[in-house]
């Protein structure tokens, strides 16, 4: 509900607040002093387009507040909810329009964007008359008005439907995921092939490669090595010919003392000593000659390996490639292959996971398809009905050859299911029917919403009503028929009327006045809350009658008496 409603230098409008309550709210004044001004203030709270020259002469902005009730059901919207906060207890929305132009939205005081200021208007706000925000025009708005029509089960099917739609749009972009993977499928899945591959063939080994590293080094040495141990083995066992080795040497020692032996225990151990230094400078003259006879290299023991230079720097070449590739260590290697494997085993599994989700989706449609199709037959049950109850109703709104239709058409399946509702209504026989949009002009549409809101059981139970011209062009019964529809609907939620006519200002649980003063400069207007004696004077105005005519007088409060 609308409780407050302020306006600054706005056209007319200095500053005007008006507190409104729940019931049947009635605007009036003199033509010309400044109704529309509040039409268009409402309009702009709707995140209408403010026109040219709006703003009050003299005033640098114009501003216009509107303080509404929370609805009972929580308004959704992640955007909504950050800009109310979790503690709101009212909402405001504000609008500041600068006289070069420029606007400004607020919404609980923080500044939004009017897109925010229009979803968040249009649910509190439906505005029937001659702005361009028009909450009926809006297929939603057609389309919720139509489903209050289908009985309690339809919020069940709704629910389903739309429940059922968000499980299609998850599996069809966890596919989307799933195709932009496969794309690049085959072309990972080869690279990864290939360096494994390469690894499993190399089959690296940290211990392995510091042996190779090892051998490689001493390999490179060999000839120094073979030449210092075959020096060595000159110097204990001699050579032909030449002088004697130290071998030798130490068994001429031995024989020396052998001549002695037994005499003295301190010399038997020493003759014990060198003899042991003899056997064993004999037996490391021939591991030194087997040594340089040799390539030393028989226990490297490298599986596929020979103990040659060629053999091992081959090996290391193949491993220091990998090493460089990924990491700079035979444990980085082994570490990114399991990386890989890993990789390959999501890929291989993609085409699974597709062929899976495919199911999955065709599932998700199915169900998707059967809501679609209960919505659709609870919408075709009711619209014939619905369209006749209305179309009962135009007569007595001074429509009597109006006809009024609902027509149903099909598109792609969204939360609401796989409908589109269109209003449709021809004003005059001969008239091709229309779009009520395009057809319907600013009274038309007042009285046809309504018509509307008349037979609708639950349309937009928590918005505020908001009628303007809805009594173009009628007076008498159409008048009395009119007022006596508004103010039913005011009995069921609030309803704003802006109207000239007596027969529906009369019905008005509170009444608001605007009046100009021309003695001003600029001219200005005001808004008034009227009292009953007030209520009373401003019928017989409206009555155009004088203020001392006692008949209208009666006539005035007769009507009130009546409401």
């Amino acid at each position: 509900m609308l409780r407050e409603l302020t306006v600054e230098n706005l056209l007319l409008i200095e500053r005007a607040s008006l507190r409104l309550g729940p019931g049947l709210n009635v605007l009036t004044g003199e033509t010309g002093a400044g109704k529309t001004v509040l039409a268009h203030a409402l309009d702009l709270l709707l995140g209408g387009r403010p026109r040219a020259g709006i703003v009050r002469p003299g005033a640098s902005e114009a501003y216009v507040e509107g303080i509404f009730d929370l609805p009972a059901t929580p308004l959704e919207g992640e955007r909504l909810g950050e800009l109310l906060g979790a503690d709101a207890e009212e909402l405001v929305l504000a609008r500041r329009l600068g006289a070069d132009g420029r606007s400004r939205a607020y919404i609980g005081g923080r500044a939004a964007n009017v897109a925010d200021l229009r979803e968040l208007g249009a649910l509190l706000l439906s505005f029937y008359g001659q702005h361009e925000h028009r909450r009926l025009t809006l297929a939603a708005a057609q389309m919720q008005i139509l489903d209050s029509e289908c009985g309690a089960e339809q919020q069940r099917r709704l629910d389903a439907c739309a429940s059922a739609h968000a499980r299609v749009r998850e599996l069809e972009t966890r596919l989307e995921e799933l195709a932009v993977l496969a794309g690049h499928r085959e072309r990972e899945l080869g690279l990864l092939e290939f360096e494994l591959g390469e690894i499993d063939e190399l089959r690296p080994d940290a211990a392995e490669h510091e042996r190779l590293l090892g051998a490689r080094e001493r390999m490179r040495s060999a000839g120094a090595l073979t030449g210092a141990a075959g020096g060595a083995c000159v110097a204990l066992a001699g050579e032909d010919g030449e002088a004697a080795g130290a071998s030798e040497l130490l068994a001429r020692a031995a024989d020396s003392l052998g001549g002695v032996a037994g005499l003295d225990p301190s010399l038997d151990r020493l003759a014990e000593r060198l003899r042991g230094a003899l056997i064993e400078s004999q037996e490391l003259a021939g591991e030194l000659r087997d040594y340089g006879a040799g390539s030393g290299f028989e226990d490297l023991d490298v599986p596929g390996v020979e103990p040659t230079l060629e053999s091992v720097e081959a090996r290391l070449e193949g491993l220091e490639r990998v090493i460089r590739k990924h990491g700079g260590s035979v444990e980085s290697v082994l570490e990114f292959a399991a990386q890989a494997r890993a990789r390959h085993e999501e890929l291989a599994g993609a085409e699974v996971a597709i062929e899976k989700g495919e199911d999955e989706l065709a599932g998700a449609r199915e169900e998707l398809s059967v809501h679609v199709a209960a919505l659709r037959r609870a919408r075709r049950k009711s619209a014939a009905g619905f369209a006749k109850q209305v179309t009962g109703q135009l007569p007595a709104l001074a429509m009597q050859d109006a006809s009024f239709e609902v027509v149903l058409g099909e598109t792609e399946p969204g939360p609401r299911g796989g409908d589109t509702v269109e209003f449709v209504i021809a004003p005059n026989p001969g008239v091709p029917a229309g779009p009520l949009r395009d057809i319907a002009s600013g009274g038309e549409l007042s009285r046809v919403m309504l018509a509307i809101m008349s037979v609708a059981s639950a349309a937009a139970p928590q918005a505020t009503l908001v009628f303007d011209e809805v009594d173009a062009g009628i007076g008498g019964h159409t008048a009395n028929a009119v007022g006596a529809r508004l103010r039913e609907l005011g009995e069921r939620g609030q309803v704003i009327c802006i109207t000239h006519l007596p027969q529906i200002a009369s019905l008005g649980a509170r009444h608001f006045s605007i009046v100009k003063d021309t003695g001003a400069e600029p001219t200005r207007a005001s808004v008034l809350e009227l009292a009953e004696p007030e209520v009373v004077s401003e019928l017989v105005r409206m009555l155009g009658a004088d203020s001392g005519d006692a008949a209208a007088r009666r006539h005035a409060r007769d009507l009130r008496r009546a409401a």
